[in-house]
Formats: C-alpha cells, sequence, structure tokens
C-alpha cells in the first residue's frame, strides 16, 4: 500500500508540475518575479496537502517566528526532496535557491527555476561556483529576497553528515545577512533514494537568527553547523 500510494503522489507531484511549469514559462514572462514567486510556492503548498491526503505524510514547524523581516540567508539540512518542496511551501514566496545548474535544463521545470531568480552553479567548478554564490546572492539580497542553501551541497541520509561548504558563509561575511539555520528529519519519511514516502510527521525546526555582522565565514559556517547538527541528534532522540 505504501509503494502504490508513493507511485499515486509521484504521479500527482509530475501532474502539478507540469501544470503550473508551463503556467509560470507561459505567463512569467510578462509579470513580475513576485507572480512566479507567488505561484511557485502555491505549488508547494499544494503538494504538501497530497502529501498528506497520499501518503499520511505531515509536517510541524517550529520557529516561524525567528524569520526576520528582510532579505536573509537559509542554511537547511538536505535529506530527501522533500524539503526542496516543502521550504518552498512553507517560508516567504521571495525565495531565490541556490541549485545544480542541471536542473535549470529541464523542459518548463528550469524555465520556473530561472523566472524565479534561481542561482545555478556548476558544482564541479570549484571557487567558480563559489564565486558565483556570493555574486549572485548579493544581487538577490539586494532585491530583498529570501537565499536558500544546502551548505552540504548534497543529500545525506539521516544520522550522516558531510562537510558544509563555505559558499553561503562567504556571502553572509560579505551581505552581512542575518542567517537562518533549519533542521529537520525529512529524510526518515522519504528517503534520499527510493521511491518509497512513508506515513508519519516531518519534524522542521527553524534556529534562531545568527548575526554575520564582524564574523569571518568560518566562524559563520560553525556556528550553523554545530546548531543544525546538534537539532538533529535532538529531533532523532526525540523520534525513538
Amino acid at each position: 500500500m505504501i509503494l502504490l500510494r508513493s507511485l499515486l503522489y509521484f504521479a500527482a507531484m509530475v501532474l502539478t508540475g507540469l501544470i503550473y511549469g508551463s503556467f509560470i514559462s507561459v505567463v512569467g514572462p510578462f509579470r513580475s518575479t513576485a507572480f512566479t514567486d507567488r505561484w511557485s510556492s502555491r505549488w508547494g503548498r499544494l503538494n504538501l496537502s497530497l502529501q498528506a491526503h497520499i501518503c499520511g505524510l505531515r509536517y510541524r514547524v517550529e520557529g516561524l517566528d525567528n524569520l526576520p523581516d528582510g532579505p536573509f540567508i537559509v542554511m537547511a539540512k538536505h535529506q530527501s526532496t522533500w524539503e526542496t518542496i516543502g521550504l518552498r511551501g512553507i517560508l516567504p514566496s521571495h525565495q531565490s535557491w541556490v541549485l545544480k545548474e542541471e536542473l535549470t535544463k529541464i523542459p518548463i521545470f528550469g524555465t520556473g527555476l530561472r523566472l524565479a531568480h534561481s542561482i545555478p552553479i556548476d558544482r564541479s567548478a570549484g571557487r567558480r561556483a563559489v564565486l558565483k554564490v556570493v555574486q549572485e546572492g548579493m544581487k538577490r539580497l539586494a532585491e530583498g529576497r529570501i537565499v536558500i542553501i544546502f551548505p552540504e551541497g548534497t543529500r545525506t541520509a539521516p544520522g550522516q553528515r558531510r562537510k558544509y561548504g563555505l559558499g553561503g558563509a562567504i556571502l553572509a561575511e560579505r551581505s552581512s545577512a542575518t542567517v537562518i539555520p533549519i533542521a529537520h528529519n525529512a529524510g526518515v519519511f522519504w528517503r534520499r533514494r527510493g521511491v518509497k514516502k512513508y506515513p508519519g510527521t516531518v519534524e522542521v525546526i527553524i534556529g534562531p537568527p545568527i548575526d554575520s555582522d564582524d564574523k569571518k565565514a568560518a566562524d559563520i559556517i560553525a556556528e550553523v553547523e554545530d546548531w543544525i547538527e546538534a537539532k538533529q541528534l535532538e529531533i532523532a532522540s526525540e523520534s525513538l
């Protein structure tokens, strides 16, 4: 039954992506970025609802009051595809995601990503990728947008961790923007490999703002990593 529901949701996710993506691709170029933002977030919220009704996969958010007014940088744990949908629907709509360049080449979907002022990078480009994150991120923050980054760069299984990259922290150092860390346990229910989406409740915890004024990038990312990983252990222990 879990497999059947998972396949049904996958079909719904693709179908809604095509419908919303086509609408944004056709109408978006003639409208403001706010238009693309709103419809992208509606797609995220719709899929959160579909996950609940089809798969029994719900979510609970703690710490929404930690989100500041104005532009800021989000650094989140990356365990599955869930957070790329969930955060789209949960956070304020004016989002610019740092993401792998290949995603912008997907027909329809990629057009929507570009219209949403995403920051595509070639992850194999090393320092050039970091430079692009900083340059493009500064522009997006100046526009009043939220820049969302997965500092580990790729998905990690629950209980595991990867080296946190400095790109987002360098952006924070240069811009003095507030950093918001986010922890969650989505990988328990939506694994990074595999089709099944298991019923349950994804715990999303939005951390307290981290001030980047007069801090070096290494200190910023250390503070982000310490908070996220400690909170990941706390979430895991509470679910036992």
